[in-house]
């Protein structure tokens, strides 16, 4: 793995840590679905337009098209949209923590939906890092934490894990600019249904609330998810999904800097254990390659 290569995994995890202290402000203030909707159609009208002007083309293939439809249903609509109302019960670092998750769900259904062989350490890694999701979630549910945000967030990273395994299919044979576009543009659409089905339009304006959408909106939103396709496109995947290791801690402590949530002892074992669970499994991958 080159320079380049960890300089962008590295802004990868910065970038998709931050998104869920930048939504908990969002969401104070404003309705999270139509929030999103607005975010994802700001976002894929700025990525087409940039991609536009680099050259290239909305004309993909039939394979293109498919990924990006799911990746667009799953990522952006189910997941975003189930962690953002979420995210109005509660706190931004058990939303990051839970979401950080995803590599082991991806492992998972990989083993038992997809027939995927797993040497021993990637089996250790699952176990490890499910049991530190059990042991965040017992603990702060014992605390008072919301129990219907917390499947709101198990079922969005579900989700995700969707999403995820259509990334390959999404991101082959060029446009990636335009892809990463379109695939907001999907969940815009999807998200602005349910908005107008079940929301009302009811917000507190507020510069906190302003400037969170925006970098929500850029960061992200559009940095955050074309460094992930052309991560994946340089290293591969499974190499790439190595980077997610990192995101329990960046998640945790962006938190508590920014918005002064307080982080206990067994949140720290917890994404401790999980991070250390995301590296056997990626790890496990990468030896079973080489």
């Amino acid at each position: 793995m080159d320079l380049r290569a960890i300089g962008l995994g590295l802004a990868f995890a910065l970038m998709w840590s931050s998104a869920f202290t930048s939504a908990r402000m969002i969401v104070a203030d404003a309705p999270p679905l139509t929030a999103l909707a607005l975010r994802f159609l700001i976002s894929g009208l700025l990525g087409i337009a940039v991609a536009r002007a680099l050259g290239q083309s909305w004309s993909l293939t039939r394979v293109q098209w498919r990924s990006t439809i799911v990746f667009g249903l799953c990522q952006n609509a189910l997941y975003l949209g189930l962690f953002f109302i979420a995210m109005q019960r509660i706190e931004a670092s058990l939303a990051a923590i839970i979401a950080s998750s995803m590599p082991l769900f991806v492992g998972l259904a990989g083993w038992v939906a997809l027939g995927d062989r797993l040497r021993p350490l990637a089996i250790a890694g699952l176990v490890l890092g499910m049991g530190g999701v059990a042991l965040i979630m017992g603990s702060r549910l014992t605390g008072g934490a919301d129990a219907g945000g917390l499947v709101l967030c198990i079922i969005g990273t579900l989700a995700l894990t969707v999403a995820t395994l259509s990334v390959r299919g999404a991101s082959s044979g060029g446009n990636v600019l335009m892809i990463v576009g379109l695939q907001m543009l999907v969940g815009s659409a999807a998200l602005s249904l349910a908005a107008v089905t079940f929301e009302t339009w009811e917000v507190t304006w507020s510069a906190r609330m302003v400037l969170a959408f925006i970098y929500t909106t850029l960061i992200p939103g559009l940095a955050a998810t074309l460094t992930w396709f052309v991560l994946v496109n340089r290293i591969g995947a499974v190499r790439a999904a190595t980077f997610h290791f990192l995101n329990p801690f960046f998640g945790v402590i962006i938190a508590a800097i920014v918005l002064g949530e307080a982080i206990g002892p067994l949140d720290i074992v917890g994404a401790g254990i999980i991070a250390a669970g995301i590296l056997a499994v990626q790890l496990s991958k990468q030896t079973a390659r080489a």
